[in-house]
């Protein structure tokens, strides 16, 4: 089993290319290598695979924030889980499931949201539609601060909140009040959830 995510940058005209580019660069290079696991194609358009499944939707969080962060921008991230049949030198040439799905998620899913799940099981699919549906009610309403926060907290997991408010140069009381805006903890439930669900499929298969 192996997760693609399939994307695209909302407005990327609007924003100097290379203000958002090499954003995007960064957060995939801690995940591997271009072409083989990920490549940049149409110009604001992507694909990135994710070999842990329970990891896909903690990087697509992440790379929410990462875009986020920036004014004006926003991203459309569609994951698919599934089993990978081929494999190839560059991610865009290889099929399976997972690609499957993540092409379906991307062409009709994201007409309604801009991040979206295709897995196998049914059950999921339903589940996340919704939560995700609701989840997207704050994330795609961030401000530059609050996803500044949420980038901050993930790339610091283990940091107290006043570690993350002096990180932020921000008061104790401006991090409290970032936190509950952006709601982190809500969608770091989400998160938990997802992980949960995923690791009990790989232990059943």
């Amino acid at each position: 089993m192996t997760s693609v995510i399939t994307g695209d940058i909302i407005n990327s005209r609007d924003v100097l290319t290379k203000t958002w580019l090499s954003v995007l660069k960064q957060s995939f290079n801690t995940i591997g290598e271009t072409p083989k696991t990920w490549e940049i194609f149409r110009g604001d358009s992507f694909q990135i695979e994710i070999e842990n499944i329970a990891d896909a939707l903690l990087f697509a969080i992440e790379l929410k924030t990462s875009i986020k962060k920036i004014k004006d921008l926003d991203i459309r991230l569609a994951i698919g889980i599934g089993t990978k049949n081929f494999d190839a030198a560059r991610i865009t040439e290889a099929n399976g499931e997972a690609f499957i799905n993540s092409g379906y998620a991307f062409d009709y899913l994201l007409k309604k949201q801009n991040l979206a799940l295709k897995t196998p099981w049914e059950e999921i699919n339903e589940e996340f539609e919704v939560s995700l549906g609701l989840s997207l009610l704050i994330m795609d309403n961030w401000t530059v601060n609050s996803a500044a926060f949420v980038k901050m907290y993930l790339e610091n997991p283990k940091s107290t909140q006043k570690v993350i408010a002096k990180k932020l140069a921000i008061s104790e009381s401006s991090a409290s009040e970032r936190r509950k805006r952006s709601g982190f903890d809500e969608i770091m439930k989400l998160e938990k959830r997802f992980r949960t669900l995923m690791n009990q499929k790989l232990t059943n298969l």
